[in-house]
């Protein structure tokens, strides 16, 4: 019986150093791929590196964004300087043919071509006049000059007269409507 307990025991012993065997080779294996773990020190410079080349790309593209916006504001209002001139130029010619002309009704029928042409300029680069007169009181468009006693109850509260006419660019307000309205 003894023999059997030795016999049993050996076969253990040798089931327990097989077993053994390959986790030290896997952990000998693991430090065989990674000769040389990277200390916190080289960590660090790693991502301060990291860091300061981001900051400075950043940085980079906040210096072109900022060029690229002065170039097209200078751009668009250059646009608009040269869609005028020709404006400008009629208007010489006007003030010119004005100075030995007595016909007054060329010079009204000179002034109206100088304003449609010069309107149209402005509606080509998105400018619409507003429509106040006979519409709702809207605060998001009209600035209320003064009040006015309404001849009817249809009126109350609506524009009854424009003083100054109001101006949308792109949909957006940029000079509001001086109305008076109605109470």
């Amino acid at each position: 019986m003894t023999e059997e307990l030795n016999d049993n025991q050996s076969q253990e012993l040798e089931k327990n150093e097989v077993n053994e065997a390959p986790v030290e080779e896997t952990a000998a294996d693991a430090t065989a791929e990674n000769p040389a773990e990277p200390t916190a020190e080289q960590v660090t410079a790693e991502w301060k590196d990291k860091y300061m080349r981001l900051t400075a790309d950043f940085d980079n593209f906040r210096k072109q964004k900022n060029r690229e916006r002065i170039e097209l504001l200078s751009n668009a209002s250059r646009d608009v300087i040269s869609g005028l001139l020709p404006v400008l130029d009629v208007f010489e010619l006007a003030m010119k043919a004005n100075e030995t002309s007595e016909d007054m009704t060329a010079v009204k029928e000179g002034f109206g071509l100088i304003y449609g042409k010069l309107v149209g300029e402005l509606e080509k680069k998105g400018l619409k006049p507003m429509v106040s007169n006979g519409l709702p009181f809207n605060v998001d468009f009209h600035e209320a000059i003064t009040e006015f006693p309404a001849p009817t109850e249809e009126q109350k509260n609506t524009v009854i007269d424009t003083m100054e006419k109001g101006y949308l660019l792109n949909d957006n307000v940029i000079r509001y409507a001086k109305v008076v309205v109605g109470k």
